[in-house]
Order: C-alpha cells, then structure tokens, then sequence
C-alpha cells in the first residue's frame, strides 16, 4: 500500500496544496511565505525522512495565523489518509532532541483520539515573521486533524533552538510511529 496523499483547501483566508509520502526520504519543496515555518517544516521532512511538498498562500499581511493554523490542518488530515487503517505501525513512539541549550520533547500516540498536552515556554512574540504562539497552534491543529494523542514541550534559552528542536523531535516521533513493525492492528479493539 502506498502511503502518501496530496490534499488541497482553499478558503477565504488561504489556499494551500500539500503533498505527504511516509515512505520518502526526507525531501521537501516548502513554500508558505513564512520563511521560518519553511525552514522549520525542511527540517521536519529531513527528520522525519517523510516527502513533504507545501504551496501556501495565505492572507499574511493580516498576520500568520490563518496560513500556520490551515497548514496544521492539512498536513494532520494528509497524515491521517495516508496512514489508512494503520495495520502494523508502530502506533506509539516519542523524541528528546536537544539543540545547544535547548531540549525539546514529543510523545505521541497515533490513538485515533485527537488530545493535545503543550509546555512551550517562549520568551520572545516572534522567531523571524512566524509567530511563536502559533507554533502550538500549528501542534493542536496537526494532532487535531492527524487525530493523534500529543505531548509536546521543550526549554531553553533561545526560542529559535526551542521551535527548531521541537520540530525535529516531532520529526523523529512520527518517524517511528508510522513504521510498519508487524502484520496487525496495533490495538486491543481490533481497529484504530
């Protein structure tokens, strides 16, 4: 089975086509018009080793908001389909990365049931033009949608080595979740 899907959305705020393959090997062509959130989401492909492509448009001169939050969305759902019935992944898995001073940390389950537990303590509003209190947003949008069970938190000094770390731990944490480790369903119930 193939594990990949490419899901567009277009609403009055943005319009966006994503393209996931959990089979890849960390590629990516990103390009939402927030430079940090691109670099942040290369990042999660080349840790993930996940193919991501992103072509994001959304209505920035308001704020960064609306694009982050639907990019959340998207890549949750894209996750999602691709993982089908999710026969033989691993299901459960976390990270610890750090990044000089910073130590990031995400645990997940791919449950079925969306909950989001976040500890972001960032200092500053801003990392470049990507606001910081939506990269938990960006997190509550993707296990939302990814309708997966996540814990996320980190610390530090510096909320570019915070965001970054977190990124690439949520990287490693799908990486080993979506492997396909045995031939069954990974639960007590019989589906997920």
């Amino acid at each position: 089975m193939e594990r990949k899907k490419k899901l567009s959305r277009k609403t009055n705020e943005t319009d966006i086509t994503i393209f996931l393959n959990l089979d890849g090997e960390g590629k990516s062509q990103i390009n939402t018009g927030i430079e940090f959130f691109d670099h942040m989401l290369e990042s999660f492909a080349r840790h993930s080793l996940f193919d991501l492509e992103v072509e994001a448009v959304g209505d920035l001169g308001i704020d960064d908001h609306h694009t982050v939050e639907d990019i959340g969305i998207l890549l949750g759902e894209a996750l999602n389909e691709a993982l089908g019935n999710k026969k033989g992944v691993r299901r459960m898995a976390h990270a610890l990365i750090p990044m000089d001073e910073a130590l990031a940390m995400v645990a997940l389950d791919l449950s079925g049931r969306s909950y989001t537990i976040l500890d972001l303590p960032f200092k500053n509003v801003k990392v470049g033009e990507l606001s910081t209190e939506n990269v938990g947003h960006f997190l509550e949008s993707l296990a939302q949608n990814g309708k997966l069970n996540l814990h996320a938190r980190c610390e530090g000094e510096n909320d570019h080595h915070q965001i970054e770390a977190l990124f690439k731990a949520l990287a490693r944490a799908l990486h080993d979740a979506t492997r396909v480790t045995h031939e069954s369903i990974p639960s007590t119930k019989g589906v997920i």
